[in-house]
This record gives structure tokens, sequence and C-alpha cells, in this order.
């Protein structure tokens, strides 16, 4: 039987390596830059585009928060979690839970559009696609703003489908309407969550001690729920907190080489 290398051989070894390092001067190793990247958002209706900006409040017609609007939002709430603020916090759990109810609402639609495509025997439908789709480049400064987008895009993709029914006779133009005011409805409520939310420069420290500082964000915005105070209730995608000498704990900054709106 071959036996392997004597016990510490290898440490032997790394050990020879790192004294020959210090023979020749050789060149410094430079540390890599700061990342940079980019992402695009390719939708192909005109259902999906609309939701973009969104749309001002006209006479009997309320506003409506698009993609931009609700990443423009999002920037502030942010900035209020970098700060220490307790509140911007609780938004971003309200805004969390409201990317997942849409994300799973707009699924359940997507299944029953499927089911209503395939029930056609030996006909195989292609989901429709635009000669000019629209490209909208995206630069936020935070990961919820992102799924925002990707939220989008499926209701992009499922409107295609709908579209795509509807033009093979599988969907009539009411049911069509019907999928597509159904499947926006839970975008808007998820990008209107991110609404409500006032910076006061408002600590945890104020929050506990009902300073005036304190009492006015309760007047602004609500009773602070007390999981948000012992972290018990976080939204998923937010730095870790740790603690300071001031708070029971603060968050950490993000990666600032993400790309800023």
């Amino acid at each position: 039987m071959t036996t392997g290398p004597a016990e510490g051989n290898g440490e032997q070894e790394l050990k020879s390596w790192h004294a020959g390092q210090s023979g020749p001067a050789r060149p410094p190793i430079v540390a890599p830059g700061a990342l940079r990247g980019g992402a695009w958002l390719t939708l192909q209706t005109r259902h999906a585009g609309r939701l973009v900006k969104g749309r001002p409040g006209t006479a009997g017609k309320p506003p409506i928060i698009g993609l931009l609007g609700f990443a423009d939002r999002l920037r502030l709430i942010w900035q209020g979690i970098q700060a220490g603020d307790p509140y911007a916090e609780w938004w971003m759990v309200k805004v969390d839970q409201a990317l997942a109810l849409a994300e799973a609402e707009l699924q359940a639609l997507r299944r029953d559009i499927d089911t209503r495509s395939a029930a056609s025997d030996g006909l195989e439908i292609d989901a429709a696609t635009s000669v000019e789709p629209t490209r909208v480049k995206l630069e936020f400064a935070n990961p919820y703003a992102y799924r925002g987008a990707q939220l989008l895009a499926s209701y992009d993709g499922f409107a295609r489908q709908v579209l795509s029914a509807r033009h093979v006779g599988l969907a009539s133009r009411e049911d069509a309407e019907r999928y597509l005011r159904e499947g926006a409805r839970p975008l808007r409520r998820a990008f209107g969550s991110a609404l409500g939310y006032r910076f006061l420069g408002v600590t945890r420290a104020d929050t506990e001690q009902q300073t005036v500082k304190g009492k006015q964000a309760v007047e602004a915005m609500g009773e602070l729920p007390p999981e948000i105070l012992s972290d018990a209730l976080r939204a998923s995608l937010l730095p870790k907190r740790v603690a300071t000498a001031n708070e029971t704990a603060a968050p950490l900054s993000p990666d600032t080489s993400a790309p800023s709106q």
C-alpha cells in the first residue's frame, strides 16, 4: 500500500514557499478597484411600459406610482435605515411583504393563463414579442428597487401571454382585460407601499425614550411595532445590525459600489 506524505510536510512546503518570496523584489500586487455593473429592463408590452413612470393624479383619476417613483421613495427609506431610523426599517418590512404578496398573486394568475393555453390540444402558442421593445437602464441604490423591476418584468411576460391567448381566441377581449387589470393591481399596491414614510431623523433611542422627535414620528407615521425595535421583524434584504454605544443596534451601510439613482 502506498502511504501519503508525513503529517506536516504540507505546512513545511508552505513555509518554504513563503521564505522564497523574500528574494528579488517583485512588483506590488494592486488590490481590485470598486465593482461597477449595469442592469437593463426590457419591456415588450405597453401595459407594462405604462407602469415604469405611472401617472400623475387628474380630475377623477388618482395618481399611480410607477417603478421610478417607487425607487425614488425607496431611496429616502434606505437613507433613513442608514441613519438608524426604526421607522424606515418598519417601512421596508412593509415593502418587503408587499412585493412578496404581489409576486405570489402574479404567479397565480400566470398559472391560470398557462392552464387555459395548455387546454388546446395540438396548438402551440409562442408569446407575442414586440418589434421594438422598450429598454430602461436601471440605476438604483438598493435591492428592493431591483425587486420592483423584476416584478414589472414578470407582469410584462404575463401580459404577453394574455394578449397572445386573446389573439388566438383562447381568451375573450373581456377576459383578457380582466386578467391585465388583475395582474397590474398587485404591482400598483406594491409600488404604493413605499408611500407614507417621512424622514424625521428619529432614532431607536428617541422611540424608546419618547423624546420630542419620537412623539412626532408617532403622530406622523403611527405607533412603531415592538418587533421592529427588538429586531424580531426585519426585511429580508436589509444589512445586518451591529451594537453601538448609543443604541441597541445600528445598521451597517450597504456596499457603496452599487450604482445609485
